[in-house]
């Protein structure tokens, strides 16, 4: 007769290394920070007050939250208040012993507020070495094309070409889920700069869009990808292929995409071999952090798949070999000692 596999409490998971491969730079601000930058910045229409915040976040929609995101970008119109936003940010990583995170930085709406590439670029470079020598944290980066072609999806380019930020390993595609094919000669160049490619998929849109993410941009991860589901075939191939969705489960409830937590397909995914791992995607605005997500995750799947859903972010993460082992060996460690 087998030992049964252990379980792992939420003061284990709360405590545990953690790695984070789907988080968003601007989604990622603190209450506290955001209500310091809405006061420098009356003008970008974002409450203050932290009730009023509160309501602020009630999305009613997906269409709803871009239009809150894109309230908050405005916020971000100099590089001090961008290295303020990104410190708060990593700060609240390292409380939860984030060993290792890949931030999706979307340029567009800060280059717009005002914000100089260079200052964008030195903002994020200052924010990254501070946090390895404060918190012994590696952070590396996505640029993100906001969902639109043409001269939008240019920026990002050219930033990624000419300019790029220290770590950055990817290039992401978010916003609404509109076709893919406008977005390939754009990861083609990406790919070419040794970039890997992370788009968002299955979310807003359904298995077709998941489909065209891995066809048209050949992505590494998907961001989400959760309605792969609804397609058999995708989702076998998608097993086959060891393509890593990258799963949030607030942020699919707070955005209305999935009706309840206890509908969330992540089981499914998980039964149909779907390598996932569990992330925090805007964790303020949707009310929740890393470790809560995992916590959640340990209630759908139960606990004893924790370590094993660490092991797969890891694994498909851009860190270097050494790191990975690293943070492999401590995992383990923190398994042992459970």
């Amino acid at each position: 007769m087998g030992l049964a596999a252990p379980t792992y409490s939420d003061a284990w998971i709360s405590a545990v290394p953690k790695v984070e491969l789907h988080v968003h730079h601007i989604g990622a601000t603190s209450a506290d920070t955001l209500a310091d930058l809405a006061a420098r910045h009356p003008d970008a229409g974002v409450p203050t007050d932290p009730q009023a915040l509160q309501a602020f976040y009630e999305f009613t929609d997906f269409d709803h939250f871009l239009r809150v995101y894109a309230a908050i970008s405005r916020l971000l119109s100099t590089p001090e208040d961008v290295l303020h936003l990104t410190i708060g940010n990593l700060a609240e990583s390292a409380a939860q012993n984030v060993r290792y995170v890949e931030v999706t930085v979307t340029p567009n709406p800060i280059l717009t507020a005002g914000v100089t590439r260079d200052g964008l670029v030195e903002a994020l470079n200052a924010a990254r070495e501070h946090a390895a020598r404060e918190w012994a944290m590696t952070v590396n980066w996505i640029l993100d094309i906001p969902g639109f072609t043409g001269e939008t999806a240019e920026v990002v380019l050219d930033l990624c070409e000419r300019r790029p930020p220290d770590g950055l390993v990817a290039l992401g595609l978010g916003g609404p889920e509109t076709p893919r094919p406008p977005f390939a000669p754009y990861f083609a160049r990406a790919r070419t700069l040794g970039l890997g490619s992370v788009p968002h998929a299955g979310e807003a849109a359904g298995p077709e869009s998941v489909r065209a993410a891995v066809e048209l941009l050949r992505a590494d991860r998907i961001g989400h990808g959760i309605r792969a589901v609804e397609d058999p075939e995708l989702l076998a191939g998608l097993a086959e292929a060891g393509i890593h969705l990258e799963v949030s489960l607030t942020s699919n409830l707070r955005t209305r995409v999935v009706a309840s937590l206890e509908k969330h397909p992540l089981p499914a995914l998980m039964t149909a071999g779907v390598p996932v791992s569990i992330n925090s995607d805007d964790p303020p605005m949707f009310g929740t952090t890393l470790t809560r997500e995992l916590q959640i995750a340990a209630g759908l799947v139960g606990s004893r798949q924790i370590p094993a859903l660490l092991r797969n972010a890891i694994k498909a993460s851009f860190a270097g070999e050494d790191l990975k082992a690293s943070y492999l060996a401590d995992l383990a460690a923190a398994e042992a000692h459970r």
